[in-house]
């Protein structure tokens, strides 16, 4: 069913490499990761960037992305010998969509229970957003969710996404309370950019264009009766070990430069981190990774 409609006044001003929010203590940069995904060599060099030019300290967010504050700015801009550092940390995989690559992803998702893994589908939609010229357009806030059928983002707020409800079939979410079709996995990532296509069609232009497919006064797509597979709930991730490897926490979502350097204590280059959205980083035990 259709939300309720907004009225906008202006476009969303979430913060972002080319787009840094002015703060008392210098500017804040927001940097997008695909399903929290980071390898150690960039989140080390994000740290040391921090240090650097910033407070000292990395701040994670309840969307799984990174933050660092205090940066300092020229006429507005963030200073360029910053962008280069963040360019050069593998931080800034598009200049033109970095603000749309809001990609949350179940943290465990390959590494360990699930129903199915949700990584390629993940990287696949990043690849497809970042190649459309046109989805640079979206607001800032747009966000996809992806549950890979153990329950543990079902329930988060969203634009776009999916819950897996088997090892090859997922089913489509247009909005927060709204389904969509039952689609392959391997056809997910054209059909959740398609979907955001015809959400810039709808959302109208201008400073009053809507931000969120909640928004809209009408249904994106005919609606889809819910299937009862994806009525399951997981409670968020203990910190601690858990299967695939140990949630390590980041107290109150700050991640200081000791933190940094501990996450990444004995991984190699091959090994991936995922920031979680619960204040903490799982680290995989490589002898569980599939």
């Amino acid at each position: 069913m259709a939300a309720t409609s907004s009225v906008r006044s202006r476009p969303d001003l979430c913060p972002g490499v080319f787009r840094p929010w002015a703060a008392a203590d210098g500017a804040l940069v927001r940097l997008r990761l695909i399903g929290g995904r980071i390898t150690p060599r960039s989140l080390l060099a994000l740290s040391e960037l921090a240090g650097q030019y910033g407070d000292g300290d990395v701040h994670l967010t309840r969307r799984a992305n990174l933050q660092v504050r205090g940066l300092p700015t020229r006429a507005g801009d963030l200073a360029p010998e910053v962008v280069e550092a963040i360019e050069a940390a593998g931080l800034l995989p598009s200049r033109t969509h970095e603000l749309v690559r809001n990609v949350m992803v179940s943290p465990q998702t390959g590494l360990g229970g699930g129903r199915a893994d949700l990584r390629p589908v993940a990287t696949e939609l990043d690849q497809r957003l970042c190649a459309d010229p046109a989805l640079a357009q979206l607001p800032g806030r747009f966000l996809y969710v992806l549950d890979d059928g153990r329950g543990d983002l079902v329930g988060r707020s969203t634009d776009l996404g999916l819950v897996a409800l088997d090892g090859s079939t997922a089913q489509l979410r247009i909005g927060s309370s709204g389904w969509g079709a039952v689609t392959r996995l391997g056809d997910a990532a054209r059909a959740l950019t398609s979907l955001a296509s015809q959400f810039l069609a709808a959302r109208g232009s201008g400073p009053g264009a809507l931000w969120h497919v909640d928004e809209l006064p009408r249904p994106l797509v005919p609606p889809v009766a819910r299937s009862a597979a994806t009525e399951v709930t997981t409670p968020a991730l203990p910190h601690g070990p858990v299967e695939g490897g140990e949630h390590v926490s980041a107290p109150n979502g700050v991640m200081d430069q000791a933190l940094a350097r501990r996450l990444v204590d004995g991984l190699g280059a091959g090994d991936e981190l995922v920031v979680t959205p619960w204040n903490g980083v799982l680290v995989p035990d490589p002898e569980e990774t599939p």
